[in-house]
């Protein structure tokens, strides 16, 4: 049976459901006041792993990370992750790792999170116009300064990885996967036979028809929720798999920790398993 608990980097201990903080509204009111309940909630139940970022409201989701959780439970860890910025044209964001920027978002993080260390600090994309030595050599600097604990990366190729992990310890990989998309199986391998915590972010997708008639089968059969048998088949698939789903319903989120405990058969999973073609999404599937 695969172990509900994973260590980043080696060391590094945390439940392997964790939380997307992404969906919760951070505007003051009472959306806020439930985003709120919804974080602490979701310690409570023993989450140990919530995923931000500097893109979220510009920070204003780490701030409300901080307003609900600080001071942080034993064995809480609240990653961020920067590199993109509001330096497009009128404004607008866009992918930039240039040094400066991610020593700026990084310091910001710190006061907004209320730690002085980040313990797990994944860069959201890779930057096409800053050359990746400047990108990841001052994610190394932070963290030989101490400011950074470990390091990860997001939205990235099996190429892109090992090119990356030339450069620094890569301890997590965040890209889009789930039951019903897995266009970066390739890189999930790459992350398991090196011992990476691999992250799927929207690791709910909406089903395509007649894959949703078969994951609904199967939540019948185990007295579950689609939503689930997707998270249970997640967690199955790989040990290094750490999903984050995100909610900023209080339903939801209590429906998505239940699936910690859910276990499909043997027969179950090899169903769920034939609903995709690896390296390649639902949209381009026949």
């Amino acid at each position: 049976m695969a172990s509900n608990t994973f260590r980043i980097g080696g060391d590094l201990a945390v439940g392997r459901l964790g939380f997307g903080a992404m969906r919760l509204p951070t505007e003051p009111g009472p959306a806020r006041e439930t985003s709120v309940a919804v974080a602490r909630r979701a310690v409570e139940l023993g989450v140990t792993l919530v995923d931000t970022a500097h893109l979220y409201g510009g920070g204003a989701n780490e701030e409300l990370l901080a307003e609900a959780l600080h001071p942080y439970a034993e064995g809480l860890l609240v990653t961020t992750k920067v590199g993109v910025a509001r330096t497009g044209p009128g404004g607008e964001w866009k992918l930039d790792a240039r040094p400066g920027i991610l020593r700026d978002q990084v310091e910001n993080a710190l006061t907004r999170l209320r730690v002085e260390r980040l313990e797990l600090l994944q860069l959201h994309r890779i930057d096409p116009e800053t050359p990746l030595a400047d990108q990841l050599g001052t994610l190394r600097e932070l963290q030989d300064e101490g400011k950074v604990g470990r390091l990860g990366l997001s939205e990235i190729s099996v190429e892109e990885l090992g090119l990356a992990r030339e450069l620094i310890d890569v301890v997590s990989v965040q890209n889009r996967y789930s039951l019903l998309d897995r266009e970066h199986e390739p890189v999930l391998a790459a992350c398991e036979a090196a011992g990476i915590a691999f992250l799927p972010w929207r690791p709910v997708a909406v089903a395509v028809p007649g894959a949703a008639a078969e994951i609904d089968a199967v939540a019948a059969e185990l007295g579950a929720t689609a939503a689930q048998v997707a998270l249970a088949w997640l967690l199955g698939h790989s040990p290094v798999v750490l999903p984050i789903p995100g909610t900023a319903r209080m339903a939801h989120l209590e429906e998505n920790v239940a699936a910690r405990d859910l276990r499909l058969t043997r027969d179950q999973r090899d169903r769920l398993d034939t609903l995709a073609i690896p390296g390649r999404s639902p949209e381009e599937r026949d």
